[in-house]
């Protein structure tokens, strides 16, 4: 049964959802703020379930020798570290969707707060002052809203303000302008926006392109009296250009919910007149609290149970439904990277991966994580789905993607080529009705070859009596054959057979194999199959 560690607050719902769903969890609440002890015992869980508190270091994560999952309720996964937890094949997931009207309803009533200045005329009233002509504020209705980044939130946030009668005008190298249309905005540059929007709100995940997109350039590109909301990452905006320019009045005010440096108990910006301040409270509602615990207790017990992959952010998504469909195929893949992976002994330059037929309509993302897997397994033994795509890039491979419509006898086949500095291999293979992996091309030569655990693959030149020498080799050493299959591109040409053995083969009986005149080559092959 698989264990998961919750180290922060979920609620007791969430935690009943692993428990119902088949997995054990030890519920420890405080434990993200035991350093220490959290280290100690993370070697015992397969997954980690986190809000903010809990600091996924990479040091935690080489102590996590069982870890496969991290769930992190909420958006924001500043708190791990993915690329070590990539290079340790664990999955990262959180939860974009529980908190998105949370947020946008915050940065929403962040830019009435600054239109209005209610904080400050809220705490004026309540000192007993009557200062109604200090507070002179701004209309919303007819004014430019400026949305940069329009993902989930983002586009919530600009529905909101159509319906206010706002003209938005969004930024999104990722917005299609069909997807324009349909929220009611104008797609522009990011420059254009600058200029245009009385408000500005950002709602962008937090990259090496988007850190200080707000910079004391941009601002000098807004409008004199433009008003800045930022409910998104606080390293999207400098806080020192925001101030200069809130002192200079070309900024007339700001809402701000997030901070370089957090929790932010001491900033230049606190205090100043038009500047509305909140502590992080963008998805600090009961409803997207529960949600974002519910969502992440579903996503990781579907994963640690079913093998779903949902919201992950160093994988490609596994619906579900999708799962048991793509599950041979994802075996299938993982097959044929292994067998290009032990056939080859030259560093790889190139890999395409051409999908045929019904698997060109299949999550090839996934498939070609499981080929990668595969490819690289020989050489790293840990390697995974989540992995290997990182250690490819990581070895300068260039990776291409074919998908084509049926072509052929099969409704679907999966072909893998990879290029070396000194050669070409290409294998191709289907899933029959038994669900079970079958090479159905080698080198150009096509065959049908079941695919076992242990298994021996020669090449030879097309003469008569290769059976019989490779089966009274075998045959005499006390190898037992399951399944034989042969192949040829042409009377008299090259040949191929792939044997599927009972038991490995042994160095002395290859070496046998190897001194034939007739056989060019004979490699031993190991894949993680099922046995029949």
């Amino acid at each position: 049964m698989p264990r998961v560690l919750v180290s922060d607050k979920l609620s007791t719902t969430a935690v009943q959802i692993f428990k119902d769903r088949g997995v054990e969890v030890d519920y420890l609440p405080d434990l993200g703020k035991d350093k220490e002890k959290l280290l100690e015992i993370i070697g015992q869980y397969d997954g980690l379930a986190i809000r903010s508190a809990t600091k996924v270091t990479e040091k935690l994560i080489a102590a996590a020798t069982n870890l496969k999952v991290i769930g992190r309720a909420g958006i924001g996964v500043d708190n791990v570290d993915i690329p070590a937890a990539s290079r340790r094949g664990i999955i990262v997931m959180n939860t974009p969707f529980g908190n998105s009207i949370t947020t946008a309803e915050h940065a929403i009533a962040l830019m009435f707060a600054v239109a209005r200045q209610i904080p400050e005329a809220s705490a004026s009233t309540h000192a007993g002052k009557w200062e109604k002509n200090r507070f002179m504020g701004v209309e919303i209705t007819g004014k430019t809203l400026g949305v940069i980044g329009c993902g989930n939130i983002g586009s919530i946030v600009a529905t909101r303000g159509v319906g206010l009668k706002m003209h938005v005008v969004a930024f999104d190298p990722f917005l299609s302008e069909s997807r324009a249309a349909e929220l009611g905005v104008e797609k522009v540059e990011l420059d254009e926006l600058f200029a245009r929007a009385d408000f500005i709100t950002l709602h962008t995940p937090l990259t090496d392109k988007t850190r200080n997109i707000i910079n004391a350039d941009a601002i000098a590109k807004m409008k004199t009296g433009v008003r800045i909301i930022n409910c998104a990452r606080g390293g999207l905006l400098v806080e020192a250009d925001l101030i200069a320019g809130l002192k200079s009045g070309k900024v007339a005010g700001a809402g701000i919910d997030v901070f370089e440096v957090e929790p932010a108990e001491q900033n230049e910006l606190f205090g100043m007149d038009n500047v509305v301040c909140t502590p992080h409270l963008g998805a600090s509602t009961s409803e997207a609290q529960e949600n974002v615990a519910l969502q992440v207790a579903e996503q990781m017990a579907d994963y640690l149970v079913k093998g779903a992959v949902s919201n992950a952010i160093n994988m490609p998504s596994i619906t579900a439904e999708e799962a048991p469909r793509l599950k041979p195929f994802v075996k299938l893949a993982e097959v044929l990277g292994a067998f290009v992976g032990q056939v080859t002994e030259d560093p790889i330059k190139e890999v395409e991966i051409l999908f045929d037929g019904s698997t060109a309509t299949m999550n090839t993302r996934a498939l070609i994580s499981a080929a990668l897997a595969g490819l690289i397994r020989p050489q790293v033994s840990d390697v995974n789905m989540v992995s290997a795509p990182i250690m490819a890039k990581e070895r300068g491979v260039i990776l291409s993607e074919i998908r084509r419509d049926k072509s052929g006898v099969f409704d679907g086949y999966i072909k893998l080529t990879v290029k070396t500095e000194k050669q070409t291999r290409a294998i191709a293979g289907t899933c029959f009705s038994d669900l079970k992996p079958r090479f159905i091309q080698i080198k150009g030569i096509n065959m049908d070859a079941e695919v076992g655990r242990h298994m021996l693959y020669t090449t030879n030149g097309d003469v008569p009596g290769i059976i019989g020498l490779l089966g009274g080799i075998l045959g005499k050493h006390k190898v037992n054959i399951a399944n034989f299959q042969l192949g040829r591109d042409r009377p008299g040409g090259n040949a191929i057979a792939m044997l599927y053995l009972d038991e490995r083969i042994p160095e002395a009986v290859l070496e046998e194999l190897r001194a034939q005149p007739s056989i060019d080559s004979a490699k031993p092959l190991q894949f993680d199959v099922a046995e029949a």
